[in-house]
């Protein structure tokens, strides 16, 4: 049966949603807390998008995208899945959302798209890679940097 999943922009409607999320046990040491992603993007607000995931009408995770001027490339960050609701395949979906969006060019023009990961994080490793993103060799402390290049 084909995963059915929206993004809806994060705003007074649902924010309070995002803030109930939840990591998966140890999941913590690998991305912020959706407060912590809010924080950022509203200070970002000029060139980040954060999106609510959605199953039908339940947030199912959250994900932010902001456009770096300076390189100038769109990132993905903060992508999670509520952790009731892991390995049904949501993050997947989502993130094929995602890069559409980025298609669009909401910020400005660029091809390339990048995430960090944290090097433990093996699950998310993996769907980063089966979804075409390959390591640039680049590293921050445990997060290693993989990228992309959409049309």
């Amino acid at each position: 049966m084909p995963i059915h999943i929206t993004l809806q922009p994060i705003d007074e409607t649902n924010f309070l949603d995002a803030f109930s999320l939840k990591l998966g046990e140890g999941q913590d040491a690998f991305v912020s807390h959706p407060i912590r992603s809010l924080a950022q993007a509203y200070v970002y607000r000029a060139q980040c998008q954060p999106f609510g995931i959605y199953a039908g009408e339940r947030m199912v995770g959250y994900v932010m995208v902001i456009y770096d001027y300076d390189i100038p490339e769109y990132d993905v960050w903060h992508m999670m899945i509520d952790a009731p609701r892991q390995g049904k395949g949501y993050g997947r979906a989502a993130l094929k959302l995602v890069l559409d969006y980025i298609r669009q060019k909401p910020f400005g023009p660029s091809d390339r798209v990048a995430l960090t990961c944290h090097q433990d994080n093996a699950a998310a490793l993996a769907l980063y890679q089966s979804m075409g993103f390959v390591p640039t060799g680049a590293q921050d402390g445990d997060e290693l940097e993989l990228s992309l290049t959409v049309v």
